[in-house]
């Protein structure tokens, strides 16, 4: 028998947890998705109304799907054969390893000058706001100016490619510099160490895995742009032959041969800088 005089013991509710919105209105957001379909409609506007001055649609994709397939099905030395394709190949390997030497040791140098835990303040922001204006200018433009300067050849190529190279550099490096502890530089300042016995014993073998990094993506950029620059600032190599082979011949065997040749570098280079990264790594 219950006891009336007993208490039912009921167990107590959960409070509900405040419900979190993932995707809050914002301003922002609104003018993204207000930007996002006003391209949207404009790009449909332009497909139904653009003149395509007689072009048959299926022909046009019939010929791409040729074209494509002799260039990567279908690839040949042609007419210049392998060893000047690999001659050029070399050329621009070389152009794009030079430059980037001359942008890591200069930019190393003006990352150190321009780091805000080694440096004057005063003298890293005004060597910050030169680099910054560098980067701003493509390597493809600094190629054409120095083509004017020094006319067209490898000499405007190199500088070009130098010029972007130090300003991309520097602040790559300067920011692995920064993120460095401060207390580890202090300490050795106060023991009397000279700034360059600051930057080889305690900089260096901290971002040298860093350093390593950014110098061989730059290498890989390099490489590209030695590629573009070929052709626009004359100074040869497999760009020059790739633009004579697709724009002028049309001789689309031979530039899918380029174009794997290409990749492969691309990859060798990208293998290369895996090892010696991991390598530093592990040491």
């Amino acid at each position: 028998m219950i006891n009336s005089e007993e208490k039912i013991i009921q167990k107590p509710k959960n409070p509900r947890s405040p419900q979190i919105k993932l995707h809050e209105k914002s301003l922002s957001r609104t003018m993204i998705f207000v930007v996002f379909i006003s391209l949207v409609l404009i790009t449909g506007y332009t497909l139904t109304h653009l003149d395509t001055a007689g072009v048959k649609v299926n022909v046009a994709f019939r010929e791409l799907a040729m074209t494509l397939n002799q260039m990567f099905l279908q690839p040949n030395a042609g007419t210049d054969g392998v060893p000047l394709l690999l001659q050029a190949l070399a050329s621009s390997v070389m152009l794009s390893i030079l430059t980037t030497i001359i942008g890591a040791v200069f930019g190393f140098l003006f990352a150190v000058l321009a780091s805000k835990n080694l440096t004057n303040a005063y003298l890293g922001a005004g060597i910050r706001v030169v680099m910054a204006i560098v980067r701003a200018i493509p390597t493809i433009i600094w190629a054409l100016i120095f083509s004017i300067v020094c006319g067209l050849g490898s000499t405007a190529a190199i500088l070009g490619l130098s010029f972007h190279s130090i300003a991309y550099l520097t602040k790559a490096y300067s920011e692995s510099i920064e993120g460095i502890d401060k207390s580890t530089i202090e300490s050795l300042k106060v023991t009397g160490a000279k700034f360059w016995v600051i930057v080889f014993q305690a900089i260096w073998p901290t971002i040298v895995a860093s350093f390593v990094s950014w110098t061989f993506i730059r290498l890989e950029i390099n490489f590209a742009n030695a590629i573009a620059v070929g052709a626009a600032a004359g100074a040869g190599g497999i760009g020059y032959q790739l633009f004579v082979v697709s724009g002028m011949s049309f001789d689309f065997h031979e530039t899918g041969f380029i174009v794997y040749l290409v990749i492969l570098v691309t990859f060798v280079l990208e293998f290369i800088a895996v090892k010696i990264r991991q390598f530093y790594l592990n040491r």
